[in-house]
């Protein structure tokens, strides 16, 4: 009977978000523009060093970016953060407090649908760019690195929502949020592997990387199917990452409990 309140949610979360399919597939095809420029980058760098840097040649590093884009697609919330913020300063929330419905499972019900629709019109583009750079693409042969990566793609795409919860939580407290999550998102941006793999940097800044939740968000599954992690640092990884997942949730809680109390207590 719960579950069935959360899929009644996650049915009008396809139907509302698909509104705005074309929106979702301009987005993808015109975010497909900087990889022509990564690409043209990259193609100087491996020349200037000889076709090989950190173990990736030209076209392993274009295949990472590949993956970065399906991944993102994937597990990257999108306006999460704002539509939650404006449930809080509306007080469109008040009608949650008087329902059987979890708010944080209500909204990871519109993530999922989100997450769903925005796929499902993206990967015509998608799929066309994996084709022209068919050439470079090079897959697992073990099983057991799928599944590892299934896992922590999904994991991934938890931390990220959980994340997003969090910093939307601070409407709360504060009137405009956006400061806050783009400083967050110029991290997860710069940390996350998506302007660069992480594993090109020394291995001492990777070593404090590893324990950031940074890591866990996008360049942790794509870094599994690549084959790059194995063995021993594989198990580690995993391990941490599922660290970062309880933690997130608990914090996403807790701010939530925090945030109802203070809005409780100012009259909301």
């Amino acid at each position: 009977m719960k579950f069935a309140k959360y899929l009644t949610v996650f049915n009008l979360g396809i139907q509302n978000t698909f509104v705005y399919r074309w929106n979702y597939f301009l987005r993808a095809l015109f975010g497909l523009i900087p990889l022509a420029g990564t690409v043209f980058l990259w193609r100087a760098i491996f020349h200037e060093h000889g076709g090989s840097l950190h173990g990736y040649d030209y076209g392993s590093m274009i295949y990472y970016y590949l993956l970065t884009i399906l991944v993102a697609n994937l597990v990257t919330p999108t306006e999460d953060e704002w539509q939650i913020a404006s449930d809080i300063r509306e007080g469109q929330i008040n009608s949650f407090l008087t329902k059987p419905v979890n708010y944080l499972g209500y909204r990871f019900s519109i993530f999922l649908s989100g997450r769903l629709v925005f796929t499902a019109v993206t990967i015509v583009p998608i799929a066309l760019i994996f084709f022209y750079f068919r050439n470079y693409i090079t897959l697992p042969a073990n099983v057991s690195t799928y599944f590892c990566a299934v896992i922590s793609l999904l994991m991934a795409a938890f931390i990220q929502f959980f994340i997003t919860y969090t910093l939307a939580m601070m409407a709360f407290w504060i009137l405009e949020i956006s400061t806050i999550v783009f400083i967050v998102y110029s991290f997860e941006y710069f940390l996350g592997g998506q302007m660069f793999p992480i594993d090109i940097m020394p291995a001492g800044v990777q070593a404090v990387m590893k324990w950031l939740p940074f890591y866990y968000e996008l360049f942790c599954p794509i870094a599994i199917f690549l084959e790059r992690l194995r063995g021993p640092e594989l198990a580690q990884t995993l391990a941490i990452q599922t660290g970062w997942l309880c933690l997130t949730w608990a914090t996403a809680q807790t701010m939530w409990n925090r945030g109802l109390g203070h809005y409780q207590a100012v009259g909301g």
